[in-house]
């Protein structure tokens, strides 16, 4: 401000002074102005380190922010490969599983089969005993009804026989 002053000081014409006089009011006039320029730019220099102190406190969270996201990038791409390595473990477990699954199904399925066959053939021989108890009960009646008929033919003849007596 006082720098502006000492800028704009009109100059009167007319006005004639010594040359001592002259050069002394001009070099209080350059102390004052350099005293001024000095007092702004001590002023400005320390808004400059009040910026600076500023700035390097903001880098120095940045850098901390930066730190921090870094690790925590770290961690996530550690977590990520952790849930794929658990990905890839059930994606194996689920593929035994279902080996394991399938396995245990043809063994169920082979079992099935085998007992079918078995009972087919417990049927069949089944079926074969009572064909053959069928048969010998026919045979049996068949032998009933021939003995039947020769019974009832020797009643005839001992009836016979016995009214000629």
């Amino acid at each position: 401000m006082i720098l502006s002053i000492y800028l704009f000081l009109p100059i009167q014409p007319g006005y004639t002074h010594s040359k001592e006089v002259n050069e002394v009011e001009q070099q209080t006039m350059l102390k004052e102005i350099l005293k001024a320029l000095d007092l702004h730019a001590s002023d400005i220099r320390s808004q400059i380190a009040d910026l600076n102190e500023k700035f390097q406190s903001l880098d120095s969270k940045v850098q901390s922010l930066d730190h921090k996201v870094q690790s925590l990038d770290h961690k996530v791409q550690s977590l990520d490969k952790k849930v794929e390595g658990m990905d890839r473990e059930f994606r194996k477990k689920f593929a035994e599983m279902d080996k394991r699954m399938q396995a245990l199904e043809d063994r169920l399925e082979s079992r099935i089969d085998r007992l079918e066959n078995e009972m087919n053939e417990r049927f069949d021989r089944l079926e074969t005993k009572i064909n053959n108890i069928r048969m010998e009960l026919i045979e049996t009646q068949e032998t009933v009804d021939f003995h039947s008929v020769k019974i009832a033919q020797h009643d005839r003849k001992i009836r016979n026989l016995s009214q000629q007596l």
